[in-house]
């Protein structure tokens, strides 16, 4: 039986006649990963699919990949043990960067709560293709909130092994978009986070 080494190193990749520089040209606008990460509660869901809209109106291909639906199919097979977490981003890095190469712009919205592993996602991408913004809240407003009762349910012990309260949240280091949400509404957060998006993803005439 050969080794898993000896298999991948038998596998080529195949490039493709559509590249994604003219998948762009052709969209108008660059592809990129937007990384939201945050606290259970903050509103990264909400402000990701909020800001969905707004690129969507604007022509924008845009997709948006959450946590919580990605466990009801490509990743229901994970726990949220600390490996099986590893393995829920690496697996969202990886579909996300076949989107981006489709000329998407992609918005995940994980809870993502290890720096490390949100590293080893932006690894994935061209330097200029990713951007991690950090939905700060405090986790006593995140548990004010609690939308879908999680909270509660972990201060019972209904829930193990979740963030903020079982397990450690690291902040990220050096965010290239960092929201505060405690006392602002998913509106004025949208307003701040769409302009640099925007920015970023725009297309100059002449780009590779």
């Amino acid at each position: 039986m050969k080794s898993n080494s000896q298999d991948a190193a038998s596998i080529v990749w195949h490039p493709q006649l559509v590249t994604k520089q003219a998948r762009n040209q052709s969209n108008g606008h660059k592809s990129r990963m937007i990384w939201f990460t945050g606290l259970s509660g903050s509103g990264k869901s909400t402000i990701a699919n909020a800001v969905q809209a707004e690129l969507f109106k604007r022509g924008i291909q845009v997709y948006v990949l959450d946590g919580d639906n990605l466990r009801h199919g490509l990743n229901a097979d994970l726990s949220f043990s600390m490996e099986d977490r590893k393995e829920n981003i690496r697996r969202t890095a990886e579909v996300g960067k076949l989107f981006v190469d489709a000329g998407l712009v992609v918005l995940a919205a994980l809870i993502s709560p290890v720096e490390e592993e949100r590293q080893r996602a932006r690894s994935r991408f061209a330097e200029d293709e990713f951007l991690e913004v950090y939905v700060s809240c405090t986790l006593q407003e995140c548990e004010k909130r609690d939308p879908k009762g999680l909270y509660k349910k972990a201060r019972k012990g209904e829930i193990p092994q979740f963030t903020g309260i079982h397990q450690p949240y690291e902040e990220p280091k050096n965010p290239d978009i960092c929201i505060d949400t405690t006392d602002r509404t998913v509106e004025q957060s949208v307003q701040i986070i769409l302009p640099i998006i925007l920015e970023k993803i725009a297309w100059k005439e002449g780009e590779q």
